[in-house]
């Protein structure tokens, strides 16, 4: 009545005695289950080991496949939480001689970074207008 590695106990032998009966894991002998076939498997997403706005993603839910879940985003990190955030500086959207901000690095935060020129001006990326600028600045210092 027990499951593919289970091990079946039945104290009471008896025909009377129905029901009595228990399946435990041999991978985790701490899983029992009376009356039926144990459930010998853990998603780890149970614990809700992920971040918040991140899906948990458990493939092999096998008593000795741990550590092997991940966050669903669009950045994924095995055995953790995933890092919800993205400095869009990283990508170095701004030109030679200048400073790159990002104020919000949270990933609904996009496109909010600066570029300042070392003379000062500012260009945000939606003003591309004053990025030439502050490309014309740059070269006219």
């Amino acid at each position: 009545p027990c499951g593919t590695g289970q091990t079946c106990n039945d104290p009471n032998k008896a025909k009377t005695s129905q029901h009595d009966f228990t399946c435990t894991c041999d991978a985790d002998t701490a899983i029992v289950q009376l009356d039926g076939p144990a459930r010998c498997e853990k998603n780890e997403c149970d614990s809700d080991p992920c971040g918040t706005g991140q899906t948990c993603n458990d493939p092999n839910t096998g008593l000795k496949d741990l550590n092997d879940y991940d966050a669903d985003t669009t950045i994924v990190r095995t055995d953790g939480p995933a890092k919800c955030e993205r400095d869009e500086c990283d990508a170095k959207p701004c030109g030679t001689g200048q400073t790159c901000n990002d104020p919000n690095i949270g990933l609904n935060n996009m496109n909010d970074y600066t570029c300042t020129c070392s003379n000062g001006v500012v260009a945000t990326h939606l003003h591309l207008y004053q990025r030439c600028c502050c490309y014309w600045y740059l070269g006219h210092l």
